[in-house]
């Protein structure tokens, strides 16, 4: 009979132990399990692109399958993306490039293995502005070094003056000759022209024959005396 105290006390003794164990490595276990916890999601902007970003902080590093929808009236309207995504204890974050509307709504479902297979709660709700555009710079209104007035040349002291014909332009050929004035045609008819000489003629020819007559009348006055 003490031998079967004995025994019994051992196997019982025995079965605590084995039950503190398996309920530790339970425990360990659960703790280490890739979680829905564990994952999370954002809106926010790159630039004037709106971007949803997933993070995973798993530490066992489990592979999961993250798929995004857009979410209208309580169903899904669109999908967005999906992508797969190994955790890490300090996070790893994925992007799924996406224009989102103010206050849009977006359902995150993670598949991780046989751990996972739910959504992230509550939905994702984005930010009640939307992305901004970058504005363009305006220009400064500086000017160009081509737009400044240029400086006047000095002379060095001690370099030579320039000389008249360097510092003075010549004159043009026909500037000393003053052209005709256009009322200058009237003395060019008064005075010395063509219509001297003809003038001259007519006044010799006058004489000429004056002087016939004279001499005819003369002669005609002697032969009467007679």
């Amino acid at each position: 009979m003490s031998i079967s105290r004995r025994t019994a006390r051992s196997v019982r003794i025995l079965g605590v132990a084995s039950a503190s164990a398996a309920l530790t490595l339970g425990l360990a276990g659960n703790a280490l399990a890739c979680n829905i916890s564990e994952f999370s999601a954002v809106a926010k902007c790159d630039g004037a692109k709106g971007v949803i970003s997933v993070t995973d902080k798993d530490p066992t590093g489990v592979a999961a399958t993250v798929t995004v929808f857009l979410e209208s009236n309580g169903a899904d309207e669109k999908l967005v993306g999906t992508q797969e995504v190994k955790g890490s204890r300090e996070g790893v974050t994925i992007d799924f490039s996406e224009n989102w509307k103010p206050n849009a709504e977006y359902r995150i479902h993670v598949k991780a293995g046989k751990q996972v297979d739910e959504d992230i709660k509550p939905n994702l709700v984005t930010p009640s502005e939307a992305c901004k555009s970058e504005e363009p710079s305006t220009p400064s209104a500086t000017p160009s070094p081509s737009d400044e007035p240029s400086s006047p040349v000095t002379a060095k002291p001690g370099s030579p003056a320039p000389s008249e014909s360097e510092s003075t332009p010549p004159a043009s050929a026909g500037g000393s000759t003053p052209s005709p004035a256009g009322g200058d045609s009237n003395l060019a008819e008064t005075g010395s022209s063509s219509n001297t000489g003809a003038i001259a003629g007519i006044a010799a020819a006058l004489v000429a024959a004056g002087a016939g007559v004279m001499f005819a009348l003369r002669r005609r006055g002697a032969t009467n005396g007679h």
